[in-house]
């Protein structure tokens, strides 16, 4: 029994000791690769490849006015945009239509029906869009995404030679009220620590909200269509490129999520739909997650410390919490480069909140395997494959 004992502490000790390493390689690679500027972008007339921007809506969202139309002020030279709407009678059709009207010089074109090509609501909205895409530099970006109008000049130029996927790391722009503080904590910290720490080691972490792809690689893996089985289909499209000999790598800029609708309960919502969806991809690594929280952590660790050191419990915790609370302060300044638009007060408060409820939501997602992402239902299998439960319509 002391064997087993002393033998589970060791192992304890040594995923204590990773996750600080992962921790501090975080911070390392956001200090040095986030917010900053690349090299200037040489003349039109010397081969500036264009991009074609793909942007699958559906519904209204408070900010979408101003999400869309920060695409439409990019100061790259070349690219087109290409507005892909599933339903007619959406109402972001007539946001769409008036800034065609107010920016009538910008290359748009609009598409509307969809395409039936898989599962992938995502991908059979915006196929058609995808297909007449006339750049070989294909961005794809979420309705809820606003961008600033250096986006594409800091993107493009990291699109070398053997590069295909160019991705921005998921971040929130500013806004108010203390559940858009809980998501840039939780995209600040727990998801950046993650983020950075596997671009940096070159590990698949890709997420699709807004990337940067080339067309001719993803055609040879079978286009966009050939995703459209998989929910996920930004981190299997990576998994194939990568494995195809293309390599990847993350922005400086952060991708700035711009909800105007923000509300815990369905910030928690999506937080589970993507551990239902880790778990159905990578199940090892998804059984770690509760362990990786700076609480459970801490808790596992301070009864390790105490069984090989005989170190006192609780002053141990304290110091593994305080000390981790203070690096997710600063790996947190890092990605906003900036004043944080709310208090160190309300970051605790936040911060606490987000650590203590996280291994249970992550628990929580084996007991119901059904996903529900917007009005549709999936049940998902080993490996991500996806299948509908009542297909909302038939395109």
């Amino acid at each position: 029994m002391i064997y087993w004992t002393f033998g589970l502490a060791v192992i304890i000790a040594v995923f204590w000791s990773v996750q600080w390493v992962v921790h501090l390689l975080a911070l390392c690679h956001g200090r040095f690769r986030l917010h900053r500027k690349v090299s200037k972008l040489p003349p039109l007339e010397d081969g500036l490849p264009g991009v074609s921007i793909l942007k699958p809506l559906s519904g209204d969202d408070p900010n979408l006015l101003q999400n869309i139309e920060s695409f439409f002020l990019q100061s790259y030279p070349l690219f087109e945009l290409l507005f892909c709407v599933e339903d007619k009678d959406d109402p972001s059709l007539q946001i769409v239509r008036s800034l065609m009207e107010k920016y009538s010089q910008v290359d748009v074109s609009l598409f509307i029906g969809g395409e039936l090509v898989g599962v992938n609501p995502k991908i059979n909205n915006m196929h058609p869009g995808y297909k007449a895409a006339k750049y070989d530099l294909v961005m794809i970006s979420d309705c809820g995404i606003r961008v600033r109008d250096d986006t594409l000049q800091e993107m493009v130029p990291r699109m070398t030679e053997k590069v295909a996927i160019v991705h921005q790391m998921p971040f929130t722009c500013d806004r108010e009220g203390f559940p858009a503080t809980l998501e840039k904590i939780y995209f600040g910290t727990f998801h950046a620590r993650m983020y950075l720490s596997a671009d940096l080691l070159g590990i698949n972490c890709h997420t699709g909200m807004s990337t940067l792809i080339r067309k001719t690689a993803l055609e040879e893996a079978g286009g966009l269509k050939a995703f459209g089985p998989y929910i996920a289909e930004d981190f299997f499209i990576a998994q194939e490129l990568c494995n195809r000999g293309w390599k990847m790598t993350v922005s400086s800029l952060p991708a700035l999520q711009n909800s105007g609708v923000c509300r815990i309960v369905l910030f928690q919502e999506r937080l589970s739909r993507w551990a239902k969806l880790r778990l159905s991809m990578v199940p090892f690594t998804f059984a770690l997650e509760p362990f990786s929280g700076s609480i459970v952590l801490g808790i596992c660790a301070g009864w390790a410390a105490h069984v090989l050191f005989e170190w006192d419990f609780t002053i141990f915790l304290l110091l593994h919490i305080w000390t981790w609370f203070l690096l997710d302060w600063l790996l947190l300044t890092i990605v906003q480069h900036g004043s944080l638009p709310f208090s160190k007060v309300e970051f605790l408060i936040g911060w606490i909140l987000s650590e203590a409820t996280w291994p249970a939501m992550t628990i929580k997602s084996l007991w119901d395997p059904v996903l529900r992402w917007r009005s549709r239902t999936y049940r998902l299998r080993w490996g991500g494959v996806a299948e509908e439960i009542k297909p909302k319509i038939k395109l």
